[in-house]
């Protein structure tokens, strides 16, 4: 089982730089950086409409929490959406994010 953490960042260059060192320092085997989306919500009483960047890692089980704890400190927003799911993988990919990731 490996683990799929997804979540959305401000710009390009935020996403990036995030996804580049959590995968140098070994917590995300790799991150795909998706296309731009508009996202709806509401904000401190306000309906906002952005532009933002999603980011999908994949790590072992074993590095989940860790991902997650550096993800939000190295997030460029107060309270970014992080959100950790299980998934199942072919044996030799979840072999390759368990060597990768740890």
């Amino acid at each position: 089982m490996i683990q799929l953490v997804y979540t959305l960042f401000g710009s390009a260059e935020a996403a990036e730089r995030v996804a580049g060192r959590l995968v140098a320092e070994r917590l995300a085997a790799c991150a795909n950086m998706l296309a731009p989306c508009i996202s709806l919500y509401e904000w401190q009483g306000e309906m906002q409409r952005q532009t933002e960047f999603p980011v999908l890692f994949k790590t072992g089980s074993d590095r989940r929490a860790a991902l997650v704890a550096r993800l939000g400190e190295l997030h460029d927003y107060d309270v970014p959406a992080i959100v950790a799911l299980d998934a199942e993988a072919t044996p030799g990919f979840a072999q390759w994010v368990s060597g990768q990731a740890g």
